[in-house]
């Protein structure tokens, strides 16, 4: 919990132009990969997020010395004197972030030993870590689970393997590329995750020296290199804060130009957000969402990893859907307890239905997962001002949509999550014409 609040009197279109910056689920991971290098590395475009600090945090733990740049966003970090880090500092940041996981390689590489503290981070599902600890098994890890975390050594160093995921999960795809580009031999992964930000990392670590090909099929193959170099990279955009700023600029029936966004990463979601009634242009710049009137039309969504449509995208966009003219259903096939923040929208006037099991539709394009849950949105309907406390980062986007969509006044707390993703989105919310007053 965290003592920031926020008054919002909403019913005010969102108009202005607002920009973003790195990919959290880029910048967080490229930060670790500086570890690997032999000299300094520069990351511009970092986002000011609470994520960011965390690992930044970390790597000072670990000797990296950590300087920012001239350029607003540009940071250095120098791991020349990389050490093991006492177990009381690293606990200290349990339960901070999900990142630490990926540090296992990279210490392996530099240090032969790695401690990993329990894993925080938004409770949206129970994110299992075994598809990380497998892999760094098949690599030659040796794991030993502690009471205040996991202990990892690499007695025999680490070796290329034979590795496939049985989801294609983000994290242990990442968890594979940091690990095997210094790996002794070849490394083959199978049904990898492909998002822009893994292909984003993969583009840092070949500046770094790295031989990694992106195969048909989600194959990529790694070939192992004895020392890796320092890179100079600049961070792609946060698709997920361009999605968010676009629902709230249909929801509020406003006009946002989100500046720094980039067709191609956005497509599928560009089509949904047409689907539904918004409308936007596309410039060298930027891309501008807006309300062009009349009434927005109910779709059904299902979540899946890339090129599909992000399951961080379907939170911001049901608060819009809460107004469009008919019946939505939303498919969430990635995580099996995301759509608890729509109490808080019930509680504000919506029509939503959360089916645990999921729905049967023999429309259906994505795979049916045992564990996902499906969301009914029935609309139009006027939401109402509530007092509302944020769960997690896109739930919480998602209430600060709601509040400021809805007649009256909201009060929303616990602000604190929020920071983790969405650089300065109190002075975003200025900029746009929000009406609200800040409390921290």
């Amino acid at each position: 919990m965290t003592s920031d609040e926020i008054i919002i009197n909403g019913g005010r279109p969102l108009k202005g132009r607002i920009e973003v910056r790195g990919a959290k689920n880029l910048a967080t991971k490229a930060m670790v990969a500086a570890l690997l290098g032999k000299s300094p590395s520069v990351l511009r475009n970092v986002p000011n997020i609470s994520d960011v600090r965390v690992v930044a945090g970390l790597l000072a733990l670990h000797g990296v010395l950590i300087t920012r740049g001239d350029d607003p966003g540009e940071w250095r970090l120098d791991p020349s004197n990389v050490e093991v880090a006492h177990q009381a500092d690293i606990d200290a940041h349990a339960g901070s972030s999900r990142i630490p996981i990926l540090f296992c390689g990279p210490l392996l590489h530099r240090l032969g030993e790695a401690f990993i503290p329990d894993l925080g981070g938004c409770r949206i599902g129970d994110r299992p870590i075994d598809f990380h600890l497998d892999a760094l098994r098949k690599f030659g890890a040796v794991i030993e689970k502690l009471p205040s975390g996991i202990s990892l050594t690499a007695p025999h160093g680490l070796k290329g393997a034979n590795i496939e995921l049985p989801y294609p999960s983000v994290g242990a795809t990442e968890q594979v590329l940091l690990t095997s580009v210094l790996a002794e031999g070849q490394t083959e992964l199978r049904n990898a995750a492909i998002e822009p930000e893994i292909i984003d990392l993969i583009c840092i670590l070949q500046k770094m020296g790295a031989i990694i090909s992106v195969e048909p099929n989600r194959v990529i193959f790694i070939e192992g290199v004895p020392e890796l170099r320092g890179y100079d990279h600049r961070a792609i955009f946060d698709r997920n804060e361009a999605a968010s700023w676009a629902a709230a600029a249909l929801a509020t029936k406003g006009d946002v130009f989100v500046g720094g966004v980039k067709q191609e990463e956005m497509m599928t979601f560009l089509n949904v957000f047409r689907k539904v009634g918004g409308d936007f242009d596309v410039h060298d710049d930027g891309i501008r969402f807006w309300h062009p009137g009349g009434d927005l039309k109910p779709v059904t969504i299902e979540t899946d990893v890339h090129p599909g449509f992000m399951t961080d995208w379907q939170q911001p966009l049901v608060v819009a859907l809460t107004q469009a003219q008919g019946v939505s259903t939303i498919h969430e096939t990635v995580y099996e307890n995301r759509f608890g923040f729509t109490d808080a929208l019930n509680k504000m006037g919506a029509d939503i239905t959360v089916y645990k099991d999921g729905l049967s539709d023999p429309r259906r394009r994505v795979k049916r997962r045992e564990f996902e849950q499906a969301a009914v949105i029935t609309g139009p309907v006027p939401l109402r001002g509530a007092d509302i406390e944020v769960p997690d980062l896109r739930g919480g986007f998602s209430h600060l949509i709601a509040a400021l969509t809805a007649e009256g006044q909201s009060k929303v707390t616990n602000l604190g999550i929020i920071s983790r993703g969405y650089e300065n989105f109190i002075e975003k919310l200025r900029l746009l014409g929000a009406d609200f007053v800040f409390e921290s």
